[in-house]
């Protein structure tokens, strides 16, 4: 990101979020936990991207909401998917209770809520009531998929929207309506993030399949935990009938991955045909991004998408 005016604004969202001023030792230590590693914060920059077409002093603090709103779903992620660690480090759960991962993520949520409250704009309450709500969705739907061999790539396409395509569009709609943006505007860098926000999930899928330690989370997570994703779901669909009984065992019984199995799954054109459908994800983004007349907007959501398309972790 060459930007430095957006980076510094970033640190400022960083330290407004930080800023906690619980008296509770409990609610302090692991509030503290919690942020002291900094992630990608791809949502609070969408946001500050969108809404720096008109300055304003509530920029920050929507940043800084869609930053808690995210921070907030991947504590409770945790929990429901009872993963070991989150960004390198043992997660809230893990370290503490799933009864903490629970509580600290409500604890969060609310906090976001009060700064809502703040910026007091009924438009923006509304989306991001919208948005939390689908998210919510999206996660149902997901454990109604768990070890489900049957489900349909529209179906996984509307998980990967509602987990995570919602908020980066929700990140980018707030942030434009926040500048009173025209409507064309708000519309090509919504629709942008959307599809951002689906490439990003679906590179995610693909990162599980990566032997690369760099990557700061479990490999193989998702199938151990029985979820159909993208590789899995396109190399089950070109199986023949004893290939697929392999795949079926694999995800149901969740046993140990062996080599073979990811093998398995690479020469089935998983992994070709889920990089496939990221780049008609990015070309969509892009499209979009394109459509925005502001130059230099228009040329930080390409270096996103980008970003995005290419990330190693």
């Amino acid at each position: 990101m060459k930007n430095k005016t957006l980076l510094n604004e970033l640190k400022i969202v960083e330290s407004m979020i930080k800023q906690d001023l619980n008296k509770e030792k409990i609610i302090s230590n692991i509030y503290s936990y919690i942020f002291k590693s900094s992630g990608k914060k791809m949502r609070a920059m969408l946001s500050l991207i969108a809404s720096s077409k008109k300055q304003n002093s509530n920029r920050i603090k929507l940043a800084a909401i869609i930053e808690l709103l995210h921070t907030a779903t991947l504590v409770h992620d945790d929990v429901v998917d009872e993963s070991p660690t989150r960004r390198g480090i043992k997660s809230v759960n893990n370290t503490w209770s799933n009864s903490h991962g629970v509580l600290i993520g409500d604890y969060i949520y609310s906090k976001a809520f009060m700064y809502m409250v703040d910026i007091d704009n009924n438009e923006i309450m509304k989306e991001l009531a919208n948005a939390t709500n689908e998210i919510s969705q999206g996660e149902l739907i997901q454990l109604e998929a768990i070890k489900n061999i049957d489900i349909t790539l529209n179906k996984l396409k509307k998980i990967s929207y509602f987990k995570t395509g919602r908020l980066f569009e929700a990140s980018a709609k707030t942030g434009a309506i926040i500048a009173n943006a025209d409507i064309k505007y708000k519309e090509n860098i919504s629709k942008c993030a959307k599809n951002l926000g689906i490439l990003f999930q679906i590179k995610d899928d693909l990162l599980d399949y990566s032997e690369e330690l760099k990557i700061g989370k479990p490999v193989f997570q998702d199938i151990k935990e029985g979820k159909v994703t993208y590789p899995f779901y396109f190399a089950y669909k070109n199986a023949n009938f004893k290939e697929k009984n392999q795949l079926k065992d694999l995800l149901i019984n969740s046993r140990n991955i062996k080599k073979n199995d990811i093998e398995l799954i690479k020469s089935l054109g998983g992994i070709t045909k889920t990089h496939k459908l990221a780049n008609q994800y990015y070309e969509k983004s892009i499209n979009y991004a394109k459509k925005i007349k502001v130059l230099n907007i228009s040329e930080e959501m390409i270096e996103l998408a980008d970003t995005a398309l290419n990330r190693k972790k």
